[in-house]
């Protein structure tokens, strides 16, 4: 009994404890309410009466003095955006670096314009000499093989044989009275002219290689019968129409040139030059990518080394007039400069500008230079399908033959050769051409083997050129791609349990697809031929999956497939 008493009694007291202990926690959690509400009155309660207070400072503080002090002494901070910055930055060193790399490419393109129209005066005459001895003494020698002729002579042959008939047509064109007709002319019409021979020039330019290429092709494709030879005279005289109606055209050119040198308020001499201006307004505000912008500077190459021609050709027929007096070339001097320095500017500008909103860095001339360097390379090999002069026509649209019939015409009627001392000096600076012409050809050689080799395409050289069958099989499949685009059927299960679509042709036969093929500047290359590398890679239109058939698929462009004559090429702006 005495031991549960106690016991009793430490219950009670505990339980007393407790009721204490919630007694005191609630009484707590009480005096907290209270509390709140009467910070929440206060608030309420300071609110309204010093709302009055509080606006009356607002008002106090908006001065005019503490404005220009904040403004005065405000800051930021630029490195919490240091992307944005830097990217500014590097936009700015991009335009910097333009003019620079730009005039690289320009220089590289100028002597390679010079090399093949260098090559038209010195190597192309000894050619069709050499060819035409082989004709004279096949029967002392006989026939040594199934040709007659080597392609590469036979092209040689028919471009002198042009060169001829259409310098003797131009002998019946008469310069002077062209010239008095075009300056007879009023200023805005002479600028209209001159606009509309700029672009009937590039489409001449566009459309004349083609002619000469089917040519060329007619002229040296085997041929089962005899009958068939008769085919080249329509082609040898569309491609003589066509030479000589471009001498002509650039002749009208020259011609308008030289009136707005003698104009004696130079006032369309500066309508010509503000002409290039108006390029900048046409071609930098719009897009433009990587392939696009090799196809402008590409024309624009071609256009500088014409104009250069052109500029030439006025400094020659201004000498004739004025009997060769050494004088009057200080005269032409500053306008000559003008022209050129603003062609130069132009130029940068305008690339600058197309860079700066495409996105496009700098370095991309450097690639532009190995793409040309390649051109050049690869018609040096044995195993090359064309000559480098008409690479480099296709490639810029530069077609040396008719500029080089006229300044042939220009410069036979300004000088006049008699006496065997005349032949000498004529002999001595024919020598001197083609003395220009190897060394021109030997440093070119040269610097493009070490664009090939820092751009790593010494890989691209040894493929082997395109074959008929190749070709044939990769227009096949695009003829393919876009028949199942329009006419596409659901699969079929065979018996092994694997889909199959009706409307898929297979593959084309592997020993023709596995030959790699060089990269070509012809526009149906680019338009329709698919890439080497995509040739394994087969989607099917139904299910978007690779698999082992034909199926749509988009040809990757490349820098070594673009040529002047492409989608982008026949633009004129």
């Amino acid at each position: 009994m005495a031991d549960s008493q106690p016991s009793g009694l430490g219950e009670e007291k505990e339980k007393e404890k407790e009721e204490d202990k919630e007694r005191d926690r609630k009484a707590a959690r009480t005096e907290k309410s209270k509390e709140k509400l009467g910070l929440t009155e206060t608030l309420r309660v300071n609110d309204t009466n010093g709302g009055s207070k509080g606006k009356k400072r607002n008002l106090s503080d908006l001065s005019l003095v503490r404005f220009i002090t904040t403004e005065l002494t405000r800051g930021y901070f630029l490195e919490h955006n240091e992307a944005k910055y830097t990217e500014r930055r590097e936009r700015v060193y991009t335009c910097l670096r333009i003019p620079k790399e730009l005039e690289k490419l320009m220089v590289f393109g100028f002597f390679l314009c010079l090399d093949a129209f260098l090559y038209v005066f010195t190597l192309l005459p000894l050619r069709v000499i050499l060819a035409l001895l082989r004709l004279l003494t096949l029967p002392c020698c006989g026939l040594g093989g199934s040709r007659l002729l080597q392609p590469a002579q036979v092209c040689d042959m028919l471009k002198g044989f042009i060169m001829v008939l259409c310098y003797s047509m131009m002998s019946y064109v008469d310069y002077s009275m062209m010239y008095h007709m075009i300056r007879g002319q009023s200023v805005i019409k002479l600028y209209i002219i001159y606009n509309m021979l700029e672009v009937a020039d590039r489409l001449f330019s566009s459309f004349g290689q083609d002619i000469l290429d089917a040519l060329y092709w007619t002229a040296t494709e085997p041929k089962e019968k005899k009958r068939a030879h008769i085919g080249v005279i329509p082609h040898f005289l569309m491609a003589v129409l066509y030479v000589f109606l471009h001498a002509i055209l650039i002749m009208v050119q020259a011609t308008t040139l030289n009136v707005a040198f003698n104009s004696h308020n130079k006032s369309l001499l500066t309508i010509m030059m503000s002409n290039n201006f108006v390029e900048i307004k046409g071609s930098v505000f719009k897009k433009f990518e990587k392939n696009n912008l090799f196809q402008m500077s590409n024309s624009d190459i071609k256009e500088r080394f014409t104009h250069y021609i052109l500029l030439l050709i006025v400094c020659l027929r201004n000498m004739e007039q004025f009997s060769w007096n050494a004088d009057h070339m200080w005269v032409l001097f500053p306008d000559v400069i003008m022209v050129i320095g603003s062609e130069i500017t132009v130029d940068s500008v305008k690339h600058a500008f197309i860079t700066k909103f495409n996105d496009i860095s700098a370095d991309v001339y450097g690639e532009y230079r190995a793409s040309l360097a390649f051109d050049l390379v690869s018609s040096r090999q044995k195993n090359a399908y064309t000559d480098y002069s008409d690479s480099v026509s296709r490639r810029m649209g530069f077609i040396p033959l008719p500029l080089a019939l006229l300044l042939i015409r220009v410069v036979t009627s300004s000088v006049k050769i008699q006496g065997s001392l005349s032949c000498m000096c004529v002999l001595l600076f024919y020598l001197g051409m083609i003395t220009l012409k190897v060394l021109n050809s030997i440093i070119l050689l040269g610097t493009s083997c070490t664009f090939v080799k820092n751009a790593k395409m010494e890989e691209k050289l040894f493929d082997p050129p395109p074959s008929a069958s190749s070709s044939r099989a990769n227009s096949k499949a695009n003829r393919v791609k876009h028949t199942n685009t329009s006419t596409q059927q659901e699969p079929t299960i065979d018996k092994g349990g694997i889909s199959q679509a009706s409307d898929i042709l297979l593959p084309p036969n592997p020993a023709e697809s596995s030959t790699p093929t060089l990269p070509k500047s012809d526009s149906d290359t680019f338009l329709t031929t698919p890439d080497e590398e995509d040739e394994n890679k087969i989607i099917n239109v139904d299910t978007g999956l690779k698999g082992d058939v034909v199926g749509h698929r988009t040809p990757k462009k490349d820098l070594l497939e673009i040529d002047r004559f492409t989608i982008c090429g026949n633009r004129i702006d």
